[in-house]
């Protein structure tokens, strides 16, 4: 639970960072996702190569810094595929509507689905406290998100529900993932090679419509290496490794924390101003993360 936690509080200062990083290069969002994988990716495989902690399995005499064998390569391709879809979806849904409903469906809509999934599947029977919590965080997102701007015509918001439900489902598929591991494939390992083939994916779109050139001053690397590394590698190598022991659904509503940290750090940072509404959704939030993790952790016999 604590690299879940951490996961989730990493991610949210992602927002902060994209958004300083945009306004120095004027890159697009999808180029702005593209170099996040590529480079968090690329951070992830030189830090297996360094230190050999690719496999979870790895041993002093025994240790891969790349996936081996054909299960490993194909679970690396699902997950790649499956990190440029979902980023690709999210920034559609920004476009279509704007930031505060594609986060508010995108996000809320995880933990319901994998829920869902955990139920049907029978790998976890219907909780009324897991309901509970997760229809507390829901209607804490929805306030701390609040009401997008008018002019948003009714196609345009039904495309862009569509495509934030298709980013969460995504980013769901990607938790059940985490749960089954794949003989001498680690976390690190997957994490690396899995966002590097996205981030290539996402930049190549990119530089065939909006762009994905800029002008490498030293603020704009400095923020994209800070964005590859704090909410990308260190944050989904935490959340990889917090989901061996938690349930995905677990892990998707601990994600929550990354709209609370994002808003804190625009109020602290950015000036950002938080309505009182918006406060009681942030308290809600932290409630409903609170008692997800205080419902998970390990339990001492005795």
């Amino acid at each position: 639970m604590i690299y879940l936690v951490l996961s989730g509080v990493l991610w949210g200062t992602g927002g902060l960072t994209g958004r300083l990083l945009s306004l120095h290069t004027r890159l697009s969002p999808t180029a702005v996702a593209g170099y996040r994988l590529l480079i968090g990716g690329t951070l992830l495989i030189l830090f297996a190569a360094v230190t050999g902690r690719g496999r979870r399995d790895a041993g002093p005499a025994a240790r891969s810094r790349r996936p081996r064998g054909r299960a490993a390569w194909r679970r690396v391709g699902v997950v790649g595929a499956l990190s440029a879809g979902f980023q690709a979806c999210y920034f559609a849904a920004v476009a279509l509507t704007d930031v505060s409903l594609a986060t508010l469906v995108t996000i809320g809509a995880a933990p319901v689905l994998v829920a869902a999934f955990e139920q049907a599947t029978g790998r976890r029977g219907f909780d009324p406290r897991a309901a509970a919590t997760v229809a507390l965080a829901l209607a804490g997102l929805g306030l701390l998100v609040g009401e997008p701007p008018h002019g948003v015509t009714g196609a345009h918001l039904a495309a862009g529900a569509g495509f934030a439900v298709a980013s969460a489902a995504g980013f769901s598929a990607i938790s059940v993932l985490g749960k089954n591991p794949v003989a001498g494939l680690g976390e690190v390992t997957m994490t690396g090679y899995s966002f590097t083939l996205g981030g290539l994916a996402l930049v190549a779109a990119a530089a065939l419509t909006t762009g994905a050139g800029f002008a490498p001053r030293p603020a704009a690397v400095g923020l994209l290496l800070l964005l590859g590394l704090v909410p990308t590698a260190i944050a989904y190598g935490c959340y990889f490794i917090g989901l061996r022991e938690a349930a995905a659904s677990t892990g998707t509503v601990t994600a929550l924390l990354e709209p609370l940290t994002g808003t804190v750090l625009a109020v602290l940072l950015l000036g950002d101003r938080l309505t009182a509404v918006g406060a009681v959704g942030a308290a809600l939030l932290a409630v409903s993360v609170t008692a997800e993790t205080w419902h998970a952790r390990p339990r001492v016999a005795g």
